[in-house]
C-alpha cells in the first residue's frame, strides 16, 4: 500500500513555527535584549543575514528611484525561492494563513461541514489588477503603499507595538477585516487582493516545483477540486497554473493517490 505524505499536516506545522518566530520575538527584544532575530516578514533580519519581502523591496525602489544594493540582496532569497518554488510564502510561511488555517479548525469545531464555503468568487485576474493598482498608487502619491497596510506585516507591527508600547495601531482593523472575508470565501485576500501574492505568482509562473495528475490513477472524483483553498480545479490540471501556490491540499484529499509533488527538470 501506498504511503501518502499528510502535507496538511508538515505545512500547519511550518505555519506554526513561522508564526511564532515573530510572536515571540519581540519578547525577546523587549525583555532580553536578544536581537539576533529583528523585524517581521516584511523585513527580516536573522544574524547579519536580512530578507526583504519582493514588493515592499520593488516599491522602496520605485519610489526612492534608487538602487540600494543591501536591499536588492534582501530580496534575492525570497525571489528565488518564488521562481524554483512558486507562491510557497503564502501557503507555508505567511501569518495571515496561520490565522485563517486557526479559524478554519475552530470552525469545523462548531460546524457539521468539513470545511468554509466560496460564496463570493471573483475572476482570478483580478489579483493581476491589485498588483498593478498597488505599484501605480505607490508611485502616484510617493509612498510604499503595502509597507504600510500590509496584512502579514500588520500582524508582525501589531505583536511588536502590543509588546513595545501596550497598545495596538489603528491598522489592525485590516487583518480582522481580512479575516473575515475568509469567513465567507477561503483565502478572499490571499485570491483576489493580495499584491505579493500577485507578485509570488508571477515570479513563480515557470516554478520547478508543481502538482502533476497521474491519469491512470485519476477516477474524476473532484474531490480535489473542492479541497482547492484557491478554488482551482486540479482534476483539469488547473492547479498547474500560476494561481497555484504548493498548498498540497488537494495532494491530501485524492483517495487514490492520483496527485503528487514532482520537480519539473
Amino acid at each position: 500500500m501506498e504511503m501518502k505524505t499528510k502535507y496538511s499536516k508538515i505545512r500547519f506545522t511550518v505555519l506554526t513555527c513561522a508564526f511564532l518566530i515573530i510572536f515571540i520575538n519581540p519578547f525577546l527584544n523587549y525583555f532580553f535584549r536578544f536581537n539576533f532575530v529583528q523585524g517581521w516578514y516584511q523585513s527580516l533580519g536573522i544574524g547579519k543575514l536580512w530578507f526583504v519581502s519582493p514588493l515592499e523591496g520593488l516599491e522602496a525602489i520605485l519610489v526612492s528611484k534608487t538602487l540600494y544594493l543591501p536591499l536588492i540582496i534582501g530580496m534575492a532569497i525570497p525571489i528565488m525561492v518564488a521562481i524554483f518554488l512558486g507562491r510557497v510564502f503564502c501557503s507555508w510561511i505567511c501569518p495571515i494563513s496561520f490565522l485563517s488555517e486557526i479559524i478554519d479548525r475552530v470552525y469545523k469545531l462548531f460546524k457539521k461541514q468539513k470545511r468554509l464555503y466560496d460564496k463570493f468568487c471573483l475572476p482570478k485576474w483580478v489579483l493581476w489588477f491589485s498588483l498593478i493598482g498597488e505599484i501605480l498608487i505607490s508611485m502616484t502619491i510617493a509612498a510604499p503603499i503595502f509597507v504600510f497596510l500590509s496584512p502579514p506585516g500588520l500582524v508582525g507591527r501589531e505583536i511588536m507595538m502590543a509588546v513595545f508600547f501596550r497598545r495596538l495601531a489603528i491598522e489592525g482593523v485590516v487583518v480582522i477585516f481580512v479575516l473575515l472575508l475568509h469567513l465567507f470565501t477561503r483565502r478572499f485576500f490571499c485570491r483576489y487582493f493580495c499584491p505579493l501574492g500577485a507578485l509570488l505568482a508571477f515570479l513563480g509562473s515557470k516554478r520547478r516545483l508543481r502538482i502533476t495528475k497521474d491519469e491512470g490513477k485519476c477516477v474524476n472524483c473532484k474531490i480535489c477540486d473542492r479541497a482547492c483553498p484557491m478554488d482551482l480545479k486540479p482534476s483539469e490540471y488547473k492547479n498547474s497554473s500560476v494561481y497555484c501556490w504548493n498548498c498540497g491540499e488537494c495532494v491530501d484529499s485524492c483517495p487514490k493517490t492520483a496527485l503528487s509533488f514532482k520537480w519539473k527538470e
